[in-house]
């Protein structure tokens, strides 16, 4: 490339000082599309100083085309054979993340989306029909107090919406979304099942008070014939009609089917709507208030005292009585109130905070919409109630206040139609939001694809979900069949509790934490608000009544457990995970880098699963080392870290190793076994297990013993590299300090459902820090092994006290608080020339002798061919018969000693002696097979520099 203009650009990358920052925009030609330098100019040729010279190319040359999409890869402006200009870096252009198209449906603002339908839900027939009820049997104080618990429960749960609602993009489902990727999926869909069905239920309670309140101002409507509640013990004794059920069935029926018909227009029909429901509903607020400041004594009303200090002292404390059925005092009636009960009858009218995030799909901008619309919603209707509070207590008598259940219609200016008819709209609005709000997210839920089950709600983005529409019709049509919905009420209210307290906690886990992907935009938040606020939710449910709350937390729970256990695995990022990484990161750091006391040992196997030899395809690790990990665990607690390692280089079995660890992570869980996988490229199997010795693990998470499989296919199949790398990593071992279990007999070791019998026998011959004694106890934890009995063989010096080493062995084992029978044997026995010895033994050592014999022999012949000293495993060697001899007799000793006390032993467990540094490989593996031989299980365990148990508390 020449040094002139490259011609076309408007901007140039010139480094000016001084020059503001201007934001990078998604169709800004600079990160679109950059020029390319002449392939045949070398990049040293462009001076530093002419840098500023370069411009980006021309509007013809830009990747998106001229209708807003994109062309596709190798397809530029200049043709199929155009390079790319950043193809040195590999990676994907920024035109893929910034060149975002923005989804053209029509979505709502903060006013129609979150503050409108917030405050439609917040409104509701409490306020109008039981407020000035609660007010008179509270009390202006208590009510106050009343108000504050719960508009302060809301508030706090509006905060932590907000925080969380403001940290990143967010799909439909409101606020199961934010639940389940904060808590995790399981918590996420019980408490967002539980919501969707307190939305939908509630909308036929809704839909009953817009009903109940229609016939009340229209008496000549109703269908059937009404039934008269006569009142006792009131100084104005009047009787309050009571509608009949079956009334309320069909209006319900009716105006519930007209609804549904309205939630099927979409988002476009309920923006249309919502605002004929609402406007009316703050036009009767207004005629409630008006009516309010024009009132005077017994005016409208006998009981009315206008706005009256006198009142307001009067109505100042409770007065709490006992009420019939219908909410009238009755020296005879059955109800009692007290505040708890009180708190159950008002929450409801502050619920609906969540109507907005249940339509965060539809929302233009949630992270703007949410924090804004709720916080009004919340502190507008907060605000309202406690004013109402003090003008209520302040304008009748206590004996109006529970007696009139439409006082506010009674007072309203100029006619009480007004009022009848803001409850109606008023509830239906709040109904039509339940019906909105349900079925998106059930959707939600069944788009995330964990339950099976509700897979049929699934929708498309963008789509109206009307299956699940239909499906929350047919459930608030049944509740408005049943008609009376005292006893399922509490239960409703428990479910939005336990939704909010949900919000609270995931808000003050993330906060708590505080990872980096936890940068809201609603800084107004902190842990210790949204803890108030759950604590405020579960004080708020038993303060309701504790037996509904046990029952809306024992649904969670089962759906909680169902979702585990039909469920299928998600991984959301949630907090759950990062806590555990803190707590881990934490505790790895409380560890130190100090030894670990014995007391709170822990075996961490590393699980060599490299088999010496082949196994069936697709099994990655032999099926039996798992279940022998799982035996070395007390009650399956504990971590295993099953590795293998693939030949070749790692850049270009980098791959293949990735594909090795998911096929062995698999097989693990497959084999319920708890740990990880790892693989290891590495040249060699010897270089990987000595790399992999010294690098796994953390701190003191380092695994501490190394189990492997008995090589007993090495002379069969004549493996000769099977010795050298069989010795080298025993003494990498060794050398790093990690304990060692070597299984002979894996094929034949039992599962955890293999009933064993017989005895556990151990061969102490060695001290191991104790590391044998509490294998066997381990071992003993299981179900396979739970019948056996420990038997305790102790091999002692020719010279020594036998019985005085069995005493010291008992005191020993009683302070361990292990039960075993302890045996001493003498190493007199071992004397082969005393006792004769079996004939297959003598056959044995001869045969290892003859072998032995014909290795030397070999080895020297090389080593006097090539001039060199005898060589064995490429390092000198120096060979001593005798001691060769002594190594022999020694294992064919123990050998024939295990088989004649332990031939019926469930599992044998035995020393492991070092390899001797001057012998070759091949000896060692003539040493072992000769103290293995005809042993059906045996365990052959080396502990390292470092005590396992203790006999202190």
């Amino acid at each position: 490339m020449d040094n002139g203009d490259i011609e076309g650009g408007d901007d140039e990358l010139r480094p000016q000082t001084g020059r503001k920052y201007r934001p990078v925009v998604a169709h800004d030609r600079a990160i679109v599309e950059m020029s390319s330098m002449d392939p045949g100019s070398p990049s040293t040729s462009i001076p530093i100083h002419n840098i500023k010279k370069i411009k980006v190319s021309t509007q013809a040359n830009m990747g998106p085309n001229a209708g807003g999409g994109f062309v596709p890869d190798g397809e530029g402006a200049n043709g199929p054979d155009r390079g790319s200009k950043l193809e040195l870096f590999g990676f994907d252009s920024l035109v893929d993340i910034l060149g975002l198209r923005r989804p053209s449906d029509v979505k709502l603002g903060t006013m129609m989306g979150v503050f409108v339908p917030c405050l439609q839900n917040i409104l509701g027939i409490i306020y109008y029909i039981r407020f000035t009820w609660i007010v008179g049997m509270g009390g202006i104080g208590q009510s106050l107090l009343l108000v504050l618990l719960c508009g302060t429960c809301t508030f706090l749960t509006s905060i932590s919406l907000s925080a969380i609602a403001t940290n990143g993009a967010m799909k439909g489902g409101g606020p199961y979304y934010l639940i389940g990727r904060a808590l995790g999926p399981e918590v996420g869909v019980s408490i967002g099942l539980c919501f969707f069905l307190g939305n939908a239920v509630a909308g036929a309670l809704y839909v009953l008070g817009a009903v109940e309140t229609f016939l009340k101002a229209v008496p000549a409507a109703a269908i059937f014939k009404e039934t008269v509640t006569k009142v006792n013990g009131t100084a104005t004794a009047e009787p309050i009609q009571s509608l009949s059920s079956h009334d309320l069935q069909v209006y319900g029926i009716v105006v519930t089917i007209i609804l549904i018909f309205i939630v099927f227009g979409g988002v476009k029909m309920i923006n249309r709507v919502a605002p004929a429901f609402l406007v009316p509903v703050l036009l009767s607020m207004f005629c409630i208030f008006i009516g309010i400041f024009l009132a005077r004594k017994d005016d409208p009303a006998s009981g009315i005292t206008g706005l009256s200090l006198q009142s307001f002292k009067d109505n100042w404390s409770s007065d709490y009585q006992t009420t019939n059925d219908a909410g009238i005092p009755d020296p005879d009636g059955k109800v009692d109130w007290n505040f708890n009960a009180l708190v159950g009858l008002f929450f409801p009218a502050v619920t609906g905070i969540m109507a907005g995030s249940n339509r965060s799909a539809s929302l233009k901008d949630t992270q703007r919409s949410i924090p804004v619309g709720t916080l009004a919603a919340t502190l507008m209707t907060t605000s309202l109630y406690l004013v109402s509070v003090l003008f209520f207590g302040a304008l009748a008598t206590r004996e109006k206040l529970l007696t009139d259940r439409l006082l506010t219609a009674t007072v309203a200016w100029p006619f009480p139609a007004f009022i009848h008819i803001g409850i109606i709209l008023s509830t239906l609005g709040a109904a039509l939001q339940s019906l909105t709000g349900a079925p998106r997210l059930l959707a939600a839920i069944a788009n995330d694809d964990i339950l099976p089950i509700i897979n049929y709600f699934k929708v498309a983005d963008g789509s109206e979900p009307y299956i699940a529409t239909l499906f929350t019709s047919f459930i608030c049509i049944g509740c408005v069949v049943i008609g009376n919905l005292d006893l399922i009420t509490p239960t409703i209210t428990m479910f939005f509790l336990l939704c909010y307290a949900g919000v609270n906690l995931s808000c003050f886990l993330l906060d708590l934490l505080d990872a980096p992907s936890w940068r809201p935009r609603w800084k107004f938040h902190h842990w210790s608000l949204s803890l108030i606020g759950a604590s405020l939710c579960m004080v708020i449910m038993f303060l309701i009544s504790w037996s509904f709350t046990v029952v809306s937390l024992a649904l969670a729970s089962l759906i909680y457990k169902y979702v585990g256990l039909k469920g299928k695995a998600g991984d959301w990022g949630d907090g759950f995970k990062s806590a555990y990484f803190q707590l881990a990161l934490r505790s790895l750091r409380s560890l130190g880098a100090s030894q670990v006391h014995p007391k709170n040992w822990y075996p961490i196997p590393l699980v060599f699963c490299r088999p010496w030899g082949k196994l069936p395809e697709n099994v990655p690790c032999h099926p039996k080392l798992a279940d022998f990990a799982n035996c070395m665990k007390k009650k399956g607690r504990g971590m295993s870290i099953f590795f293998s390692i693939l030949d070749g280089d790692y850049h270009e079995c980098a791959e293949d190793a990735k594909n090795a660890c998911k096929q062995l992570a698999t097989y693990i869980e497959y084999k319920r076994c708890e740990g990880v996988a790892e693989i290891v490229v590495a040249p060699n199997m010897t270089e990987g297990f000595r790399g992999i010795v010294q690098t796994m693990g953390l701190g003191n998470l380092k695994p501490n013993i190394v189990v492997m499989r008995y090589p007993e296919i090495w002379r069969r199949e004549n493996l000769t590299e099977i010795p050298a790398t069989f010795v080298g990593i025993i003494n990498d071992c060794i050398v790093a300090n990690k304990a060692v279990v070597i299984v002979k007999g894996l094929d034949e070791w039992p599962n955890e459902y293999q009933k064993q019998y017989g005895t556990i026998d151990l061969y102490w011959i060695v001290r191991d820090g104790g590391l044998m004694l509490l294998l066997s106890q381990l071992l003993l934890t299981k179900e396979s092994f739970e019948s056996c009995k420990i038997q305790v063989f102790c091999i002692a010096e020719e010279d020594s006290d036998a019985e005085g080493l069995k005493a010291d062995v008992k005191k020993f084992l009683y302070d361990l608080r292990m039960q075993a029978e302890v045996i001493v044997l003498s190493m007199k026995s071992w004397d082969m020339q005393a006792d004769g010895g079996q004939d297959e033994s003598l056959e044995a050592f001869t045969a290892a002798q003859q072998r032995i014999a014909g290795y030397l022999a070999e080895k020297k012949a090389a080593a006097e061919k090539a001039g060199t000293p005898l060589m064995a495993d490429g390092k000198p060697v120096v060979v001593n018969e005798q001691q060769i001899e002594r190594f022999l007799y020694s294992t064919l000793k123990l050998n024939s000693t295990i088989l004649k006390y332990s031939r019926m032993a469930a599992v044998v467990l035995v020393s492991l002696p070092p390899p001797p540094i001057s012998h070759p490989a091949y000896l060692y593996m003539e040493y072992m097979d000769m103290l293995v031989e005809n042993v059906p299980r045996l365990l052959i365990v080396r502990g390292y520099r470092r005590d396992v148990v203790t006999l202190f508390t």
